[in-house]
């Protein structure tokens, strides 16, 4: 049963724009009679395997921005951009930029990222920028990475010391052992029909956690994952290959209005397999919030506490040593203690961490503990088996719940396509009485509403630390691409506004491709900006958006042709705490010895001095003025009391169907104000042990 898929290719004016664009953004791969290192053909191919609605959504960017329509807008001429000389198109794509017109904003930041986020993933671009190898294949050059001086174990804290690890280079992971089912049983295609006792949908935080709680309770689990299965020896910390294997829709996800990235993962492990191991606790006030918003008993931390006290013990979340902290993390306690703010170190999950700098490209050394090295493995000791490459259409409700309380038969409809195509291998049918949405913030409203089972708050509510970044430039190396990302944060202003909202401050890594769509502007600018990545440090500024609302602000809905649509819109106070923050992490910047801050506006904005800090901090927020990414997606499930206003039951079951529970992130009822994972895992693990 395969689909076969027609070729993918640019039709004649978009190929030609698309050079044309190529030459403006990069116009140095051009020189000197240069044919751009197969940019154009590397762009094309990426844009050909791309999702579906990414793809579509570039190819209409192409035919917007180069038709005679583009050109008239800024030059008065109808003349499509390709046939501009090179300083005209310079003009026309940068006006495109800084427009009034929230469109063309849109369409410029849309083809921006596609073609430095290809060049910056080649072996080309990180020998243009000097950098170093992958760590697995050389000695450690810089002294924050590699393992630490001293010989303590491995149990005492989450860092590798040198008894530990004696070397880095060729220490090769053993492949862990494959899960049951991975692949179809006895190589079945067609259509398969499975039962069981509890099908659960996603493999990260929430999902795994709760696949293990269930099967270790003698429950028959089936696991399905869209993504695809990595093994350790496979994560080659290069991001050319492991961004579109490892983040949904390839990292090219974002709002509607390509105003923010949402950083989300796309194997199995979700966001656990990507992210940057900082592990923090909500406070009491966030959760006396639940309380009061939606009206949540039993979610105080009085109930909480045992489940995060079990799952911090089961991810091993320690505080890292003090000669643990990366010139990032250093800068942000040199900082705060010359600016007088309160600075910590935050925990990781992590055992015998190596420093290698490229958590979000998977954990070769299985030291990050990932839902991979953890909840999975228990889970499938315990008899729970794994689909990967399984698309969840929909869940059908077969019957009623019956008299005596048990919950009611449910079918799961996936569709299992072969790893990085869209070939369809088979079609499953899987029937449980029990079945936990656990397939992110995104995902997990867009099946409900594919199965009819959406309206309330289903879909709203949508939560996502809307960060940005500042970037210091010092006379020193820094090389933020190694090292632990995140061992430290900055609190001071969590609570700076009249609702007790604000932000917090962070290290964040370095990784060329994923860094180059931050960081504003295009042509000779920008990279002289990226070949300074050796000296610069990355601070980022997450804000706890939602504040002074108890309204939606944010969705994920499903159109009447299937397309998924993403808003995301801050409140006055959120740009307000944006702006402030932004000021903040330049200020703290400069305190720590940066010889300059730069920030993601558009035009990028310098400060060195009092001036260029208020000019930071009352420059435009709104939608593509300044670049917004979130790896913290939550909230489009909310659990409450109302079904108008949340999607899901104290709980955890969607009001209204027993037995079909949410445990991930969409269940939060409003931004936790931390990085999210330690909070979905110890919400999992509660709302399944109420569940057996």
């Amino acid at each position: 049963m395969t689909d076969a898929p027609t070729p993918f290719r640019l039709r004649d004016f978009q190929r030609a724009t698309l050079k044309a664009l190529i030459q403006t953004i990069l116009p140095h791969l051009f020189e000197n009679g240069s044919d751009g290192y197969d940019m154009p053909e590397l762009v094309e191919e990426r844009i050909g395997k791309a999702p579906p609605n990414i793809r579509s959504d570039l190819t209409q960017a192409l035919d917007v921005f180069g038709g005679r329509l583009g050109g008239l807008l800024i030059t008065g001429r109808p003349t499509a951009f390709y046939r501009h000389p090179a300083r005209t198109r310079q003009r026309i794509f940068g006006a495109w930029g800084v427009s009034a017109i929230p469109l063309a904003r849109s369409v410029h930041q849309a083809l921006r990222r596609l073609v430095l986020t290809t060049w910056y993933a080649t072996d080309g671009a990180r020998t243009e920028l000097g950098l170093h190898p992958p760590l697995h294949t050389r000695r450690p050059r810089v002294s924050w990475e590699g393992p630490l001086p001293g010989d303590r174990t491995l149990d005492e804290e989450p860092v590798a010391r040198q008894r530990d690890r004696d070397s880095v280079p060729g220490a090769e992971p053993a492949p862990r052992a494959v899960p049951p089912a991975v692949t179809l049983p006895d190589g079945a295609t067609g259509d398969v029909n499975l039962t069981c006792d509890v099908v659960v949908i996603g493999s990260g935080a929430g999902g795994a956690v709760a696949a293990a709680r269930f099967a270790e309770a003698g429950r028959e689990v089936i696991v399905l994952e869209e993504g695809e299965w990595v093994d350790a020896p496979e994560f080659n910390e290069l991001e050319g290959p492991m961004v579109p294997r490892l983040f949904a829709e390839q990292a090219m996800r974002t709002t509607g209005d390509a105003s923010i990235t949402l950083l989300q993962g796309g194997a199995v492990g979700g966001g656990t397999t990507v992210n940057w191991m900082m592990s923090l606790r909500p406070g009491d006030d966030v959760l006396d919030e639940w309380s009061s918003v939606v009206g949540l008993r039993g979610f105080s931390m009085k109930d909480l506490a045992p489940h995060f006290d079990r799952v911090g013990e089961e991810i091993h979340a320690r505080t890292p040593p003090a000669d643990a902290h990366s010139p990032s993390n250093l800068a942000i306690f040199d900082g705060a203690k010359a600016l007088g703010w309160v600075a910590k170190p935050g925990m990781i999950n992590a055992r015998g961490c190596v420093q290698a700098g490229t958590c979000a490209l998977g954990c070769r050394y299985e030291a990050k503990q990932s839902t991979l090295v953890t909840y999975l493995p228990r889970a499938f000791a315990a008899g729970a088996r794994l689909y990967t490459g399984a698309t969840v259409e929909r869940i059908e409700l077969m019957e009623r719940d019956r008299p005596n309380g048990t919950p009611s038969r449910k079918r799961v409809h996936a569709t299992i396509r072969r790893p990085g195509s869209r070939d369809v291998r088979a079609r499953l049918a899987i029937d449980a009485p029990v079945v936990v949405l656990a397939a992110g913030a995104v995902a997990t409203p867009v099946i409900l509403e594919r199965s009819g089972l959406g309206g309330g708050g289903v879909g709203r509510f949508l939560r996502l630390h809307p960060t940005t970044a500042v970037l210091g430039l010092h006379a020193r190396e820094t090389y933020p691409l190694s090292g632990i990302p995140q061992t430290a944060l900055c609190d001071e202003f969590i609570r700076r506004d009249a609702n007790g909202y604000g932000f917090w401050i962070e290290s964040a890594s370095f990784q060329p491709s994923l860094a180059s769509a931050a960081m504003p502007g295009f042509g000779e600018q920008h990279r002289r900006h990226m070949q300074l990545v050796k000296y610069s440090i990355p601070l980022i500024v997450l804000v706890r958006d939602g504040s002074g609302t108890v309204e939606s602000m944010g969705s994920v809905t499903v159109s009447r042709s299937g397309r998924v649509r993403i808003r995301h819109t801050l409140t006055p106070y959120d740009r307000v705490n944006l702006r402030q923050g932004i000021e903040a992490a330049a200020r703290m910047q400069l305190a720590a010895g940066a010889r300059e801050a730069l920030s993601l506006h558009t035009p990028m904005l310098r400060a060195t001095d009092e001036a260029g800090l208020s000019a930071m901090g009352a420059a435009p927020v709104s939608p593509n003025r300044v670049g917004l990414f979130s790896a913290h997606v939550n909230g489009t499930c909310r659990l409450g009391v109302d079904p108008e206003n949340s999607g899901c039951s104290p709980s955890g079951e969607r009001h209204g169907v027993r037995g079909l529970y949410v445990m991930d992130g969409s269940l939060l009822p409003t931004a936790p104000g931390v990085n999210p994972q330690w909070t979905i895992m110890a919400l999992a693990s509660l709302l399944a042990e109420r569940a057996l």
